[in-house]
């Protein structure tokens, strides 16, 4: 490992991971990259995603050569590297010593926000699409490695207090907290992958993080004990963030 600080961001879906990528990006000192297990997932998986066989055909599908540069020199000479992490991404069973000389932080969200998000673009919900399982596994990987909780940042209290969240965040991280990255410039940045057209519509309308705003709508019956199980986990999760 070079020096520097890799900040690996791990998160569920439909979360506020791309707003939390582009406040990093927007730092001076800081290298972000959107979703860099994302080609492998889509390969190894065969879902069926937006452009999944040109995110395959333009980006790194194998994970050692992946793993390689993660954990290589961090590009264009920054200080910091900020990497967006979708939990779903890794594999269930998959090795994760690679992850132990990064930054490992966790980003988690109302997982009844997530489920009715989901509803809407998808009829393929389970626990395992919600992300938190594999979140789980990781945290227990990082906190057995290092005997030590890692950040772990709730959506709400950042689009409450961005301010307040962040300062904690990169104190801890070892970095000093910059008010550029509570607000940004709207519209595309270099760091999205090719996919942004078909997920970032709403952060790309954005200045900054938001008030939060809570999801209106029923969960539909057969996910309610999807979304018990899942509370469980957040509940976890929730009682051992930041600032609790």
């Amino acid at each position: 490992m070079t020096e520097g600080i890799r900040i690996a961001m791990w998160s569920g879906p439909r979360n506020i991971s791309t707003a939390m990528m582009y406040s990093f990006d927007n730092r001076p000192d800081c290298y972000a990259t959107d979703e860099p297990l994302y080609a492998n997932f889509l390969k190894n998986t065969e879902i069926e995603h937006p452009d999944a066989e040109k995110v395959i055909e333009c980006y790194d599908t194998n994970l050692d050569s992946i793993v390689d540069r993660l954990t290589g020199p961090i590009p264009d000479g920054k200080q910091i590297w900020y990497q967006k992490h979708m939990c779903h991404h890794v594999e269930r069973d998959s090795e994760l010593s690679w992850i132990d000389g990064l930054s490992n932080c966790f980003l988690i969200r109302d997982p009844r926000e997530v489920l009715l998000s989901l509803s809407k673009i998808t009829d393929v919900v389970d626990l395992w699409v919600t992300g938190l399982p594999q979140q789980m596994r990781i945290l227990r990987h990082v906190v057995d490695k290092t005997g030590e909780d890692p950040p772990i940042i709730d959506a709400r209290d950042i689009l409450e207090n961005p301010v307040g969240v962040l300062s904690s965040l990169c104190e801890i991280i070892g970095i000093r907290f910059r008010e550029e990255m509570v607000s940004w410039k709207p519209g595309p940045r270099d760091c999205d992958g090719i996919w942004a057209k078909h997920w970032y519509s709403s952060v790309w309308k954005s200045s900054g993080f938001s008030p939060p705003h809570p999801r209106e709508g029923q969960l539909k019956r057969e996910y309610l004990n999807i979304l018990g199980e899942a509370e469980e986990m957040y509940d976890e999760l929730w009682s051992r963030r930041l600032g609790a």
